[in-house]
């Protein structure tokens, strides 16, 4: 597969999954437990959802940059 098909597709798949995250994070913040949690598990929870969303794009990114086969 070509190095620009692969981008796209990846780009594509990041675009899709960002706005999902952010929403399933945005839930989980407004989560009773974390609401009614002290201040710095709160900020602990906070820092963590905004870092976790890399976890499971950075294959795909990997991906995307893999260079072609013929190069």
């Amino acid at each position: 597969m070509r190095g620009r098909f692969r981008k796209l597709i990846g780009t594509i798949i990041v675009i899709l999954f960002v706005p999902a995250y952010a929403l399933i994070a945005m839930a989980l913040a407004q989560a009773r437990p974390l609401r009614e949690a002290p201040v710095l598990i709160q900020i602990l929870c906070y820092a963590g959802l905004g870092l976790v969303w890399i976890v499971p794009l950075m294959p795909l990114i990997k991906w995307m940059e893999k260079p072609d086969a013929g190069a």
